[in-house]
């Protein structure tokens, strides 16, 4: 299948990389021939919610390539990044954006920095939230706070369950 795009960009945490973050790494492969993946530097999350149990830079980073590895992903690159528009403001060759319903106004704080600096806008492709079993979506919060695994289960449903869940 033909790729939409050359070049597409993705950014994130990616703190207990879960459902949702998958998704959206699938879709950024799906469109893109090349997938730029911003990873937030240790000094960024330090605002996020239950930021003292968010894991550290390299840990992250493992979990990424784990996940590129696993999946056969190879044409990409991961970058860090120090603020909320990265690289995403000075590669003139990105085409795309790929991001969440959640995180859709950051695209749009990225494609105006973009135009402040003479460069085209990307176009933004949007997939919607993976739900969770406790709400409207999966999110690294409700993991780090205790209250969700990485598949969106209630950890005290799996622990009740036993731990071969």
């Amino acid at each position: 299948m033909r790729k939409k795009f050359r070049k597409v960009v993705v950014g994130g945490t990616f703190d207990r990389l879960h459902l949702g973050h998958k998704a959206l790494l699938r879709m950024a492969f799906e469109v893109g021939r090349y997938v730029y993946i911003g990873l937030t530097s240790d000094e960024m999350i330090r605002d996020k919610a239950h930021a003292e149990k968010i894991l550290p830079y390299e840990l992250r980073l493992r979990d990424l390539l784990k996940f590129m590895e696993v999946n056969g992903y190879g044409n990409y690159r991961i970058i860090k990044i120090h603020n909320a528009v990265g690289f995403a403001g000075d590669i003139k060759s990105l085409e795309a954006i790929v991001v969440s319903e959640e995180t859709y106004k950051g695209a749009l704080i990225v494609n105006k920095v973009r135009n402040e600096r003479g460069l085209n806008p990307l176009e933004i492709v949007t997939i919607p939230l993976v739900k969770s079993s406790l709400g409207p979506r999966i999110s690294s919060t409700l993991i780090r706070a205790g209250l969700i695994d990485p598949f969106g289960r209630p950890l005290q449903w799996k622990e009740s369950r036993g731990k071969d869940v």
